[in-house]
């Protein structure tokens, strides 16, 4: 928009220039003496008067328009700061996304070297079973038993599946009836 107007503007402005040089033509032409014949002078003075006000109304454009691209300038520095500012916000916030992301990685690179010693000691048939419901469940295999709630699924266990659980022996894998997971008993699990 801002490239239209601007064109347009230089336009007019070569309209108002083009008319000003005719009426200096004409002007020069009678103050010369070049015309001599009062009918001739008569429609030269009707012609001047009507060049100025046809420069007038030019002029009278040319404001308008420059009104115009001046508003549209305006606009068009607003967005470019608001683009830039926004580009700005998006390095921030992608250099943020980037360091959580190694931070998570180095995370679970110490998890993983944590995990190794203790998958160690387990029986082959429950890690297969924690792998597989882990593959299943959004990464998620094993849940904390904490307050009668499954920490998976998040539901709370009713008094029979508590009363079962309770008489299981420590050693048993007890899993939720609801997401299948593997509960981990702890002392606060409202046993």
């Amino acid at each position: 928009m801002v490239d239209d107007l601007t064109e347009e503007q230089e336009k007019v402005d070569a309209d108002v220039e083009a008319v000003k040089a005719r009426r200096q033509r004409d002007r020069d032409r009678m103050d010369q003496g070049l015309i001599s014949n009062p009918k001739d002078l008569e429609r030269m003075s009707h012609e001047l008067e009507s060049l100025e006000r046809r420069i007038n109304d030019l002029e009278d454009q040319e404001l308008e328009v420059m009104e115009r691209l001046e508003e549209a300038q305006a606009t068009l520095t607003s967005l470019t700061e608001r683009i830039a500012a926004a580009d700005t916000r998006l390095a921030d916030l992608t250099a943020s996304r980037d360091e959580k992301a190694a931070d998570i990685d180095r995370q679970l690179t110490d998890l993983a070297a944590e995990r190794g010693p203790a998958v160690d000691a387990l029986p082959d048939d429950l890690l297969a079973l924690y792998d597989k419901l882990r593959a299943g469940k959004g990464g998620v295999g094993a849940a904390l038993l904490q307050a009668r709630e499954c920490g998976g699924c998040r539901l709370t266990l009713d008094n029979a599946e508590m009363a079962v659980i309770k008489a299981a022996p420590p050693e048993q894998v007890i899993r939720c009836e609801e997401c299948q997971r593997i509960l981990v008993r702890t002392a606060e699990s409202g046993l």
